[in-house]
């Protein structure tokens, strides 16, 4: 009898979890910015990733105190 393939088996269910993830994500835009019309705040809090500040980078050898 053969063995199953438990990594393929899983790597399907991964992929299977990742690309109900997307399609979640793309409703959950669509939706943001149809009712986001009327609120401009309302896109930055939808995606989370926006309403971060980018990060500074400090380059110590180059300051001088």
């Amino acid at each position: 009898m053969a063995k199953t393939n438990f990594q393929y088996e899983k790597r399907q269910k991964e992929l299977e979890k990742k690309r109900k993830k997307e399609e979640k994500l793309k409703r959950k835009q669509e939706r943001g910015s149809e009712s986001g019309e009327s609120g401009e705040s309302g896109d930055t809090q939808a995606s989370g990733t926006e309403a971060l500040p980018e990060p500074v980078e400090h380059d110590s050898q180059t300051e001088t105190p």
